[in-house]
């Protein structure tokens, strides 16, 4: 196809009338295409146009108790007043060499349950720079010692409250102005155990060998207030390795939440709530791509489900196994979910599926019945396919501004990256997919990430003036502390860190005037 071809093809008719009419004429110098080739040094590199500077990095102080966690990953901004407002920041993860060293022992894992969970700062622009407001009221920590409730009717595994959130991967904002933080790969922490209670203690971090938590307090999408940093964990939403939860609002009125279970094979869920301002209480639903249906998860409402469980708590909990049992369609480690501006389509990152030979990944795109959340019948197709001819691979995080240009970061694996089909790719980046102006239609890489790290969170300013995002796990495949395959960004041990990024080159693809 030609660009305007793929763009009609995508449903962005809209937008042709930005694109260049064929002309004959050679007198003008035509417009060159900001774009980065793949690069692989342990830099962050930025394309002509666009620079950065630090915001924040591992082990800043944000007040007299607490520092910034580790491995940061979603950005979220809850504005106060004009430059100034509240960043959520998640801390997914540790890599174990950086914080005490690979040991497992109780100490360890004590300073590693400092390090996770998410931060809460305020922040504000001041001589044109973005800043942390260090010893803010409003700065605090979220980790793995912070008692949150369930926000359930009934207890979860004979507890009304878990303790610590991890795991902490994407998220969203809600209308109401709450951040929702989701946990994702819980299991590295607290191993895993089936709804016929068949444990699997095996776990990458061990944490459960000193702290023996139940995995089913874990899981959940986490709703934080900005403000004063209450949170509660929503069963409503079910349990699994949420990677994010997108929250709009059908035509009704009534809030609708969609989240990927970030897996080979798993699946894409939506929950409908029964009211216009909370996700406590309402319906979850399972995706049929075959059938282009939601389908409900609703004990009541399937015989087999009625067998299996024996209450509607059991398939909140493991609602992995209720999702195959109704004919939820498997796919390949659904994550990120944005809302396109200009059709109001649902894009979902398929990052990839190795054991199914997708190593690329692809943007998969629903089409609600009606143009409606709500809607329970859905249309489907593909919104962008990674591969060499697009120049990206494993797409994760989406962002799209308000002329519907798509920004999305990738995620390739640290151990696979300039790899066998990972080669031509070279470090992880942060690319957009143009929507207007001149170059409509065309993916561009702006940003390129250190060594072993990605590039996660991507977040505008309420202006559209700054994208904040973070610089996620550089190094983490380091062999030693005396052989670091990253030193970003000061030289030493490398520090996860959240970054501005500015220049004249945003504004033009913001303006679509580039």
């Amino acid at each position: 196809m030609n660009r305007r071809e793929f763009l009609q093809f995508l449903g962005v008719s809209g937008v042709l009338a930005s694109l260049p009419a064929c002309t004959t004429q050679t007198s003008k110098i035509p417009p060159v295409l900001p774009h980065l080739p793949p690069i692989t040094e342990d830099k962050v590199i930025t394309v002509s146009g666009l620079d950065y500077k630090i915001l924040i990095r591992w082990q800043d102080a944000i007040n007299s108790k607490d520092k910034f966690g580790h491995n940061n990953d979603f950005i979220a901004f809850h504005p106060l007043e004009k430059d100034r407002g509240i960043m959520w920041v998640n801390h997914e993860y540790v890599t174990p060499l950086f914080i005490r060293g690979t040991a497992r022992t109780r100490a360890n894992i004590d300073q590693e349950m400092t390090e996770v969970g998410g931060s809460l700062l305020e922040v504000k622009k001041e001589n044109d720079q973005w800043q942390v407001v260090k010893d803010s009221a409003y700065n605090r920590r979220l980790n793995g010692n912070t008692k949150i409730p369930f926000a359930w009717n009934t207890k979860i595994r004979g507890s009304t409250h878990g303790i610590g959130t991890m795991g902490n991967c994407a998220g969203g904002y809600t209308p109401w102005g709450t951040f929702l933080t989701c946990e994702e790969n819980y299991d590295m922490f607290w191993g895993e155990r089936t709804s016929n209670g068949v444990m699997d203690p095996n776990c990458w971090l061990q944490w459960n060998k000193y702290y023996p938590r139940d995995p089913e307090h874990y899981g959940w999408v986490v709703e934080v207030e900005p403000l004063t940093g209450k949170s509660k964990k929503l069963v409503s939403l079910g349990r699994c390795a949420h990677e994010c939860a997108a929250v709009t609002k059908g035509k009704n009125g009534k809030v609708v939440a969609y989240t990927g279970d970030d897996a080979a094979y798993e699946h894409l869920y939506k929950f409908i709530s029964d009211s216009e301002d909370s996700l406590e209480k309402g319906n979850l639903y399972v995706a049929n791509l075959e059938k282009g249906q939601w389908i409900s998860l609703r004990r009541e409402d399937h015989p087999i489900l009625m067998k299996k469980f024996k209450n509607q708590t059991d398939i909140q909990i493991y609602v992995r196994e209720a999702a195959k049992l109704v004919g939820a369609t498997p796919l390949d480690r659904p994550e990120d979910i944005e809302f396109d501006p200009l059709t109001g389509n649902v894009l979902i990152a398929l990052t990839n599926n190795k054991t199914a030979n997708n190593y690329h990944g692809s943007i998969l795109k629903i089409m609600e019945e009606g143009n409606d959340p709500a809607s329970l019948t859905f249309k489907h197709g593909t919104f962008l396919t990674g591969g060499t001819e697009t120049g990206f691979a494993c797409p994760d995080n989406l962002l799209f501004d308000p002329k519907g240009n798509l920004w999305f970061t990738t995620d390739i694996a640290g151990g696979s990256a300039n790899k066998g089909p990972y080669e031509p790719f070279g470090n992880n980046g942060l690319f957009v997919f143009l929507r207007s102006g001149t170059f409509a239609g065309e993916v561009i890489r702006v940003a390129s990430a250190p060594t072993d790290a990605e590039f996660t969170g991507p977040c505008f300013s309420p202006d559209y003036k700054t994208l904040f995002l973070s610089v996620q796990h550089p190094g983490e495949y380091s062999e030693s502390l005396n052989k670091l395959s990253s030193t970003w960004p000061d030289g030493g041990i490398p520090k996860p860190a959240v970054i501005t990024v500015e220049g004249p080159l945003l504004d033009k693809i913001i303006s679509g005037k580039l």
